[in-house]
């Protein structure tokens, strides 16, 4: 996923202010998620879970990358739209649809760890269940980065242009 993230940065990094603040919460996420889950650089000596409150501050980002997404950076990417006089093609909306049907599954592994405690006993699944957290971002960020490439010609057009 890190080298996914390089590479879509070095080819849409710069080019829009929407697109730089998408790209800036990714890196975000990614960074908290690979210390989470343990993956380089960020590997602890030996294996472990992480803390609760490590946990509930990567959930917290998950939502707020979610309704960032949703609320802010979709509405912004809207707005340009309507003062450029563009509209969403039909392969936009349906790459939208798709990055929408990763969202509940994100929400619902933030809902059942948001409040666990250290010693608790629903972390019994928690490696199987950070997995396809994992698999499900970087679906997302797929689909995300194909989205950026059909609208990043869209939102370089200055309005009234």
């Amino acid at each position: 996923m890190l080298s996914k993230f390089e590479q879509v940065q070095k080819q849409w990094g710069g080019n829009n202010d929407v697109i730089d603040h998408w790209l800036l919460s990714r890196q975000q996420l990614l960074i908290d998620y690979c210390k989470l889950a343990g993956l380089p650089p960020f590997e602890p000596k030996a294996r472990q879970l992480p803390t609760s409150a490590q946990l509930q501050l990567f959930c917290q980002q998950l939502v707020d990358y979610i309704s960032e997404g949703h609320f802010k950076i979709y509405d912004k990417v809207m707005a340009r739209w309507q003062a450029t006089g563009y509209s969403p093609t039909t392969e936009i909306s349906q790459l939208y649809h798709q990055i929408t049907n990763t969202t509940d599954p994100l929400l619902n592994f933030a809902d059942r760890y948001c409040e666990i405690t250290d010693d608790s006993e629903d972390w019994d699944d928690f490696d199987q269940h950070l997995s396809t957290v994992g698999e499900q971002i970087e679906l997302r960020f797929e689909l995300e980065d194909e989205l950026i490439e059909l609208i990043s010609e869209s939102l370089s057009v200055p309005p009234g242009a």
